[in-house]
């Protein structure tokens, strides 16, 4: 039955952009519409569960220990929250860039360049709202977990439980910095397709922001409608597989 679910739900996102571009009879070339949505989740998932798995592993140590300069930590990762995008995209071109570190694996203008880009952009909100949910959980649910004989182990993955809908609301805000993101990805990625009009860096908001600049706003529009609809299903899974998990 899940699989059927999740098949339905893949269905649906394949169908977004076709819909649209079918109801509006936008100007694209063929496979167009369809190419800026995989790279954009492609982009933005991916920097999104890498930066899920280091995120919540830091919230976790920071939320189960107490060190010199813990506040100071705390502050730095709430003031990246608002870090802006565009010195971001800057610091990350130059690192990919051939006087930067990462210069000899050529990541120039590359989805690559463009998930570390949102990784850097997507780990503030996650680490911070993930660290306030879990410091959020009760004392007593932690002591209760020692006396039933609970190591160090046994205690965070309760915790973890217990502020897992507050992990989720970090997820998805992490995915909302990186999917509707335009400055860094238009500098490291370049907004470039190939010839036949298939996307290689070309996201929904960098397609968006070219539309809109030519006076193309209805095409705008509609590109906006395909951004919100993936965002509105992204959500939805979520809070889907959350409800799930309180049931069980």
């Amino acid at each position: 039955m899940e699989r059927r679910r999740i098949r339905g739900l893949t269905v649906s996102f394949e169908a977004i952009p076709q819909a649209l571009a079918g109801v509006l009879d936008l100007p694209f070339p063929e496979g167009y519409v369809s190419s800026i949505v995989y790279v954009s989740l492609y982009v933005s998932l991916t920097a999104v569960a890498l930066s899920t798995l280091f995120s919540v592993p830091v919230a976790v140590a920071m939320g189960f220990s107490e060190f010199p300069g813990k506040r100071f930590v705390k502050s730095v990762i709430n003031a990246g929250m608002g870090f802006p995008s565009v010195v971001v995209g800057l610091v990350v071109l130059f690192a990919v860039s051939n006087q930067g570190p990462l210069g000899p694996l050529e990541l120039v203008f590359t989805t690559e360049a463009m998930i570390i880009s949102q990784f850097v952009l997507a780990t503030p909100p996650i680490t911070a709202i993930s660290l306030a949910a879990i410091s959020g959980v009760r004392e007593n649910v932690r002591d209760a977990a020692r006396v039933l004989g609970g190591t160090r182990l046994d205690v965070a993955l309760v915790v973890l439980k217990e502020a897992r809908y507050g992990i989720a609301t970090a997820i998805l805000a992490g995915f909302g910095r990186a999917i509707s993101e335009v400055g860094s990805v238009l500098i490291v990625g370049g907004n470039i397709t190939s010839a036949d009009g298939v996307s290689k860096t070309r996201t929904l908001t960098t397609a968006i922001q070219l539309e809109a600049r030519q006076g193309q706003y209805g095409t705008a529009m509609a590109l906006g409608a395909v951004l919100v609809a993936l965002v509105l299903a992204v959500n939805a899974i979520v809070v889907r597989f959350g409800d799930q998990g309180v049931r069980r």
